[in-house]
């Protein structure tokens, strides 16, 4: 038995605990990274990198369809999913390369194999005992289910969804959250019939009401169906697919059930609680500052209760790996971390909603101010439609900012940096935003909330 020692020992190797190693390294400490698949994760091998090449294989394919609308003379003679997974393929490989570049360059140890804590300051991998002055627990997510519904045949989660070699003629899919929409996306521009069941009111239910009802409209639009505020009840399946009953007695048919409720903390058996490690439902339990209830042990991504998002993650390893070195880093609350769902239309979002705001400064307190993309020049040469709401404090800073359209993702930067430093409207009213571009539906937003609107009444 040999045993390694180092100044962090980080368990897990995807976007919250490589970035710690990378940060922490950067910082000049020496770093073992455990890692029992590959780095990168959830993220880049079965989440949000492969899943964002179909969906713009699926924009270009709409695109096509679409193209004679503007002159352009094409068709769409089909999808080639072997070359649409081949594509998706080439681009994890070549960031799972350059990762992996990135890790061996900072002198990292990488430990290959499945690590259990066993101490404050040990994680056993077979033989191997690695000891670290610190640890940082960053073992990543699972696809839930729910209890009684098995997973199997043609019942299926998104890590299978990902890698099949045929395209489904009719997909029925459980939860309308980001998962649930991102994919109902992909197989519509694919060609394929879509019925999302979702047990909460609305499709996307974490965003402000007015973006999923948006959302909704446009996906009746695209045809995609959707059930709303009724819970599954129960699944049959046969070689020829899949029965999906809802509580009320309504029926779903469909080649294939993509389970999509969620994913839950990969915690179970890694020996956390035996060490004395607070849990609550599977979930590793921190203070603001993301050190668990074992002085030295800290744990960073979806494993920590709140936003399950990768780039959540990232920032959480970095933070731990400055507060090692006394950096005293900032901590951003879940609220104020951006959220993009890539489906079309696309969805990004932070802060508070209306309704959020309204119950934390009354509703006395709270003006908003949508912006319909319908007066927006680059919207409309891109044939979207959606709007940019801002959330403000009356005479006080912008604390939400919410929009759908084509490509609003690529906005968020803009609306994190208001939100993040609590500036006022009539702050950025000032600023400039490039014309023609969707940017300036920000800009927009911000002029019409600080009182003076140039293209609205």
């Amino acid at each position: 038995m040999s045993e390694q020692n180092f100044d962090l020992v980080v368990l897990g190797g995807g976007s919250g605990g490589y970035a710690a190693a990378l940060r922490a390294s950067q910082l000049g400490m020496s770093v073992a990274l455990i890692e029992k698949d590959k780095v990168g994760g959830t993220c880049l091998h079965v989440g949000c990198i492969p899943t964002k090449a179909l969906l713009h294989a699926a924009e270009v394919a709409d695109s096509a369809r679409d193209a004679a609308k503007i002159g352009i003379n094409a068709t769409l003679e089909g999808v080639d999913i072997n070359a649409v997974n081949s594509y998706r393929e080439g681009i994890i490989a070549s960031k799972f390369k350059g990762l992996q570049g990135l890790i061996k360059a900072r002198g990292i140890t990488t430990i290959d194999g499945f690590g259990t804590l066993t101490s404050p300051t040990t994680v056993q991998v077979g033989d191997q005992t690695i000891t670290g002055k610190n640890v940082v627990l960053a073992t990543g997510s699972y696809s839930r289910t729910l209890p009684g519904l098995e997973i199997g045949g043609r019942v299926i989660t998104s890590e299978t969804a990902l890698k099949l070699d045929w395209i489904p003629r009719r997909a029925v899919i459980l939860g309308g959250g980001v998962i649930g929409v991102e994919f109902a996306s992909v197989w519509r521009s694919f060609g394929a019939e879509v019925t999302i069941v979702e047990g909460l009111p609305h499709l996307v239910p974490n965003e402000d009401e007015s973006i999923s009802k948006q959302l909704e409209r446009q996906f009746r639009k695209r045809g995609i169906e959707f059930s709303t505020g009724v819970r599954f009840q129960s699944v049959t399946q046969s070689d020829q697919g899949v029965v999906v009953t809802l509580e009320n007695g309504k029926t779903f048919d469909g080649d294939i059930l993509l389970v999509a409720v969620g994913r839950g903390p990969a915690t179970s058996g890694l020996g956390f609680e035996e060490v004395g490690i607070e849990m609550e439902r599977g979930f590793v339990k921190t203070d603001a500052r993301l050190q668990t209830s074992v002085p030295g042990v800290y744990a960073v991504g979806d494993i920590v209760p709140g936003l399950q998002l990768a780039h959540r993650g990232f920032q959480q390893g970095i933070f731990v790996a400055e507060e090692l070195a006394g950096l005293n880093p900032v901590v951003i609350e879940d609220v104020n971390i951006p959220k993009v769902t890539y489906c079309d239309p696309e969805v990004a979002s932070i802060g508070l909603s209306e309704a959020k705001a309204n119950e934390q400064y009354g509703a006395d307190k709270v003006a908003t101010y949508d912006y319909n993309l319908a007066g927006n020049g680059r919207s409309s040469i891109l044939g979207t439609a959606g709007s940019v709401k801002v959330v403000r404090v009356v005479d006080g800073p912008v604390v939400g900012v919410h929009m759908i359209g084509a490509r609003v993702g690529e906005l968020i930067g803009e609306a994190q940096l208001a939100v993040n430093w609590e500036a006022y409207p009539e702050d950025i009213a000032p600023l400039i935003h490039a014309h023609p571009t969707q940017n300036e539906a920000l800009g927009e937003a911000f002029l019409a909330i600080a009182g003076k609107p140039l293209h609205a009444l």
